[in-house]
């Protein structure tokens, strides 16, 4: 377009020059009419130029105008593809909100199954500890204590609560199947004494005086302490056996007939 207008005003230029030179020829008798004439076509040549600045002007704002257009045309196309993509962001996080407010119904709904679940499983170990032999008395007491708290917490996660459930009855299961040894205290009042304990899983519980005086054992019919020095070199020996300061070897140990408990629980 700008070529186009500049072609037009040098025509219109060329014109004048050619009127000029014809006037001129026409008029060389007359100096006064050929200044007249020069001046017009000065005139001429200044409304040219005029014209062609305004032309340029025209053409520089023309090109301006469809810079930005084109500028426009991109920034809006880009526009619409950000929009998508959040139209799409958006629908998933209405789906994931959807899906949460479903897990949340799931979880409050396992929460009303399984906190009834845990109650009874810590109502059954604490029989099963008040009825079992008397061992680590003390730190079952503290473990079953524990879990009690710990079911009354609210920072505390239903998970997190039946993985303590679990773990607490993993470590009495344990007991059924180890040999072990500790110290800790027998009697009460002023005949409470510091004994050895022997424990032998769950079959036999059988202390011992650290001056080795006394022994004795957890009598499951009577429940009661029953002193026996016959087991003495018997719990010398285990006790050896539990801390490894000596190979494993067979063990005598006061042990409830399977005839006489077969009897008793029919």
């Amino acid at each position: 377009m700008k070529n186009s207008i500049q072609r037009t005003a040098l025509a219109i230029i060329g014109a004048g020059c050619a009127l000029l030179a014809g006037w001129a020829a026409h008029a060389q008798g007359n100096p006064q009419a050929v200044t007249g004439t020069i001046n017009e076509q000065q005139s001429a040549n200044k409304a040219a130029a005029a014209s062609q600045s305004r032309v340029n002007q025209l053409d520089d704002e023309t090109q301006t105008m469809l810079n930005e257009y084109r500028a426009t045309l991109r920034e809006t196309e880009s526009l619409r593809r950000y929009n998508e993509q959040i139209e799409l962001q958006i629908k998933s996080q209405e789906e994931e909100v959807v899906s949460m407010h479903q897990q949340i119904e799931d979880i409050e709904r396992t929460n009303r199954e399984i906190y009834p679940l845990m109650q009874r499983m810590n109502e059954t170990m604490e029989q099963f500890v008040r009825l079992d032999v008397p061992f680590l008395k003390a730190e079952r007491a503290k473990r079953l204590a524990t879990l009690k708290e710990t079911m009354t917490r609210a920072d505390v996660s239903t998970a997190e609560k039946y993985r303590r459930i679990l773990e607490a009855y993993t470590i009495e299961m344990e007991y059924g199947r180890t040999l072990e040894a500790y110290e800790d205290k027998l009697g009460e009042g002023d005949a409470v004494r510091t004994v050895n304990f022997l424990r032998i899983g769950r079959s036999a519980l059988m202390y011992q005086t650290l001056d080795g005086d006394e022994t004795g054992y957890w009598d499951v019919d009577k429940k009661d302490w029953v002193e026996d020095d016959d087991y003495e070199e018997e719990v010398k020996h285990g006790l050896k056996v539990a801390r490894k300061q000596t190979a494993p070897d067979l063990l005598i140990a006061p042990v409830r007939a399977a005839e006489t408990a077969s009897k008793e629980t029919q």
